[in-house]
């Protein structure tokens, strides 16, 4: 119940109760029946008018007033009297309201049907003209947000609609804003809540994404690949060109067969004896150097 309700009905309760009362005391004196039906008649017509003429408005609207059909003027939160009979009230809402945009068929640029729905969030920002100039100013937004939504659509191809949909619920919500506030509404937000697409189209589009992340797993794993590659060579060149470093690597890999007695290492060398037959090799292989005569 609204405010301006429960006091119209608490004045039109207290006005009929005093008219009885005053009818029963004076039908006590009296004992005549007119004096009884006297008072409750004047009370009840009393509380009538008083219903009529109070009205309160609560803080979240404002209240459009007609006298005699003409605007007379619109009244802030609190206590408002009228005149009966003469006034008539327009109570607006002024807090976010929300509209469903109801499932409907579009057609994208590349002319693949899609349905789309969604929830449109506006706010009344001038009471007399969204009262006065537009019968039903629900009912309007969501039919230009729903034409404005397929219209909107038809201008996007497939991908764009996947991957923009932020672009889409701004533009519709710049299109709607554009004529709604020439009704006094201010649209805050309009959110898509479900693109569907038909089966097999997403049957495609589900082929699509899995080889996509095949063709990225290929290509992560040869990059892999190269990279090692490319450590193996530069290991390789390190150990040509020190001496010592094979014999570390050899070293490294005998530690780590671990001190288990199942792991048995048989050298056929001793890497000092392989070093020695490299020199030897090495000073032969240089030539003699030739004898001269003084």
């Amino acid at each position: 119940m609204r405010p301006s309700s429960a006091v119209s009905s608490l004045l039109f309760f207290l006005s009929a109760g005093a008219g009885l009362l005053l009818g029963l005391a004076l039908f006590t004196q009296s004992k005549d029946p007119l004096s009884f039906a006297t008072p409750i008649g004047v009370g009840l017509l009393v509380g009538v008018l008083l219903a009529a003429s109070v009205k309160v408005v609560a803080q979240w609207e404002r209240m459009i007033v007609l006298r005699l059909g003409k605007l007379q003027g619109v009244a802030e939160p609190g206590l408002r009297l009228l005149i009966p009979i003469i006034d008539t009230p327009i109570f607006v809402e002024m807090r976010v309201q929300t509209v469903d945009v109801a499932r409907q068929q579009a057609i994208t640029q590349d002319n693949v049907p899609v349905l789309v729905n969604g929830v449109i969030f506006f706010r009344v920002a001038d009471a007399a003209t969204a009262a006065l100039k537009v019968e039903s100013y629900r009912t309007a937004i969501f039919r230009l947000a729903q034409a404005t939504l397929r219209d909107v659509v038809g201008k996007l191809s497939l991908d764009e609609l996947l991957s923009h949909q932020e672009r889409l619920e701004a533009e519709v919500a710049r299109s709607v804003e554009m004529a709604g506030s020439q009704w006094g509404v201010h649209v805050e937000a309009i959110k898509l809540e479900d693109i569907d697409v038909p089966e097999e189209l997403k049957k495609m589009m589900s082929r699509q994404a899995s080889s996509e992340r095949e063709k990225r797993a290929t290509i992560i794993k040869a990059e892999g690949d190269r990279q090692a590659a490319t450590a193996l060579a530069e290991a390789a060149a390190t150990m040509a060109a020190s001496p010592g470093a094979m014999q570390l690597r050899v070293l490294q890999s005998v530690d780590g067969l671990g001190p288990s007695a199942s792991n048995t290492v048989v050298l056929a060398l001793p890497i000092e004896v392989l070093e020695a037959l490299k020199a030897v090799g090495g000073r032969r292989a240089l030539p003699e150097a030739p004898i001269t005569s003084g």
